[in-house]
């Protein structure tokens, strides 16, 4: 999937100031996700970041960065909000909404990646947003081409 703008051609300065065309769902998403950044505890960094994940019958997962003085054991939003979705029962997801206040929005963490990736349907989107709204759309492979997961090691072939 190539990276979606609002009718631009990919290019990250100018897709910060523009908005992509969203589903009612993932409006849901994104407002989920901006309402829950508010409540992010990043005393450290004082970079607030939330995130919403949603299943493939809609229903949605939400969290944020929770930081610890032992930086090591800080939680960034797209994982609470995956292992919030886990726990709840879901076993794949199709698009996860990120919301910075980046310009451009930051994009997942590669641990973020990986960890979404374990439970990513085919053709899974990442959702890149501000407080003001989804500037862009990135399929979770374009982020993580070559992401190690069950079927890599069901398949692989230990030397």
């Amino acid at each position: 999937m190539q990276r979606q703008t609002a009718g631009r051609k990919p290019d990250r300065k100018k897709s910060a100031k523009s908005q992509v065309q969203l589903s009612p769902l993932i409006r849901r998403a994104w407002k989920a996700a901006v309402k829950v950044r508010e409540r992010a505890y990043a005393p450290y960094s004082e970079f607030q970041v939330g995130a919403s994940v949603l299943g493939a019958r809609g229903k949605m997962y939400s969290g944020c960065n929770v930081e610890n003085a032992s930086f090591g054991a800080t939680i960034c939003a797209e994982r609470n909000a995956m292992l919030h979705a886990v726990a709840e029962g879901l076993s794949e997801w199709t698009d996860v909404v990120v919301v910075t206040d980046m310009s451009p929005p930051a994009c997942p963490c590669a641990l973020c990646l990986q960890v979404l990736s374990e439970f990513a349907a085919p053709g899974a989107r990442v959702w890149l947003a501000d407080p003001r709204g989804v500037r862009e759309v990135v399929s979770l492979r374009e982020l993580l081409p070559r992401h190690f997961g069950p079927r890599e090691l069901s398949e692989g072939t230990r030397t």
